[in-house]
């Protein structure tokens, strides 16, 4: 808040000169880019979670499919759809398990 307060009452002062204005918009561009970065990491913690707990659910549960757990710890997607297409083809023959 003080931050728009203080951009609100420096603008008249420097007479909104286009070196203010380059300053405000590069104050702006360099919070806006550390902002995506935060908020990335953020939603990546979040996801690094979800799938552990996810993991861990059907570890615990009687009967689930674990054949793709560890999916997101192969090391490459090519990779990963090597390992597991023939897993999946193999599922939907067998059916419900």
């Amino acid at each position: 808040m003080f931050i728009i307060v203080a951009w609100a009452l420096t603008g008249p002062r420097f007479h909104y000169s286009d070196t203010w204005q380059l300053i405000i918009n590069t104050g702006t561009t360099i919070v806006t880019f550390l902002m995506v970065f935060l908020i990335q990491n953020t939603q990546n913690r979040d996801a690094k979670a979800v799938h552990l707990k996810l993991d861990e659910v059907i570890r615990a549960v009687k009967g689930a499919r674990n054949q793709l757990v560890n999916l997101q710890e192969l090391s490459s997607l090519s990779h990963a759809n090597d390992k597991i297409g023939p897993k999946l083809i193999e599922m939907e023959k067998s059916g419900p398990e």
